[in-house]
């Protein structure tokens, strides 16, 4: 089988796989963890088939995602990957608490580097903006970070385009991670030279079933939460997957693939990443790199998902999105 090519990810000279892997559902959120050795099996699996650019967060778990990253990473496999970990994401007092002060992003990336049992993190992303802290502040501690050699390249996740800017003038940014369906901040990344990561690419796993997904979530998924999953929207939206699904048999692919290939031709600065704790749909993934599209049905896949026409929030209250990617302007000072 033939090994999946590479992009340059941003300006900054960092080159991964043109296909990630999130690893987020191997430890937490689409239900209970998977087995260990299974999951190792798959990420050693995806390094061999050229999927190289593995994404995980301290929040996924808490920290048993980045753990078994680090077991899987072991025997000289280090150097064969680009590693992604994010921060920012945490729970106090039962309540979601997002942070970006130097004193916590500092801790985090200790944290995370422990856990990895690596030297250096690739690319590490604020996974989600602290409103309370100037972004200046934040990508001030990052790039000491870079000056000491913790990490290599810094991203953000779900920041507005104004915070984008900010942050690129402290320190080059070197990819956003984003939602698939996000397009609104594609042009200020690019005018940046900023990479581009999309996370979900298949709609949380809607575009390899349907409604029919919802069958398989377990009672600690938190997509059954997620607007775009209610009852109330589940119907409408299948049309939309139907729709897809008959372009995808005309093209010979699965919906997923036609999904994913959509976003490959969006141009050579984007990496997708989606999640899977199966070998054979990683290996079905990889095949929508081989899918090719014309102009006239790129066209009418966007039609088929324009904002206008899904139903539901793409994401419940709890987390914010770059809605929220605003950070205060005036001076800051720890508490």
């Amino acid at each position: 089988m033939a090994k999946v090519g590479r992009i340059k990810l941003g300006s900054q000279g960092l080159e991964v796989s043109a296909q990630g892997l999130g690893c987020m559902s191997m430890s937490s959120g689409y239900g209970p963890p998977k087995p260990e050795p299974d999951m190792i099996a798959l990420i050693h699996h995806a390094i061999q088939r050229g999927v190289t650019f593995l994404d995980t967060s301290d929040i996924y778990g808490p920290h048993t995602n980045e753990i078994l990253l680090g077991k899987a990473l072991k025997e000289g496999v280090r150097d064969k990957v680009e590693l992604a970990s994010k921060f920012g994401i945490g729970f106090a007092d039962g309540r979601v608490d997002i942070r970006g002060d130097p004193a916590y992003v500092r801790a985090a990336c200790e944290a995370s580097l422990k856990r990895l049992e690596v030297d250096c993190i690739d690319l590490y992303y604020q996974h989600r903006v602290d409103t309370r802290v100037p972004i200046e502040v934040t990508i001030g501690e990052l790039r000491k970070l870079v000056e000491e050699g913790k990490v290599k390249y810094i991203g953000l996740s779900e920041a507005s385009a104004s915070t984008i800017r900010r942050a690129h003038a402290v320190h080059p940014i070197t990819a956003v991670q984003l939602e698939w369906s996000l397009w609104s901040i594609i042009p200020t990344c690019r005018e940046l030279g900023i990479g581009i990561v999309a996370y979900s690419p298949l709609g949380r796993g809607f575009f390899t079933s349907g409604a029919k997904v919802v069958e398989s979530f377990s009672d600690n998924d938190f997509r059954k939460n997620e607007p775009r999953f209610h009852p109330e929207n589940l119907n409408h939206n299948n049309i939309i997957f139907e729709r897809v699904s008959e372009m995808a048999k005309s093209k010979g692919c699965t919906p997923s693939q036609l999904a994913l290939a959509w976003l490959h031709h969006q141009g050579n600065d984007l990496c997708p990443i989606p999640g899977t704790t199966k070998i054979e749909n990683l290996n079905q993934n990889i095949g929508a790199l081989s899918v090719k599209l014309t102009p006239k049905e790129m066209a009418e896949l966007e039609s088929f998902v324009a904002a206008d026409v899904v139903k539901g929030e793409r994401s419940g209250p709890a987390i914010p999105t770059y809605n929220e990617g605003d950070t205060p302007l005036s001076s800051w000072e720890a508490a």
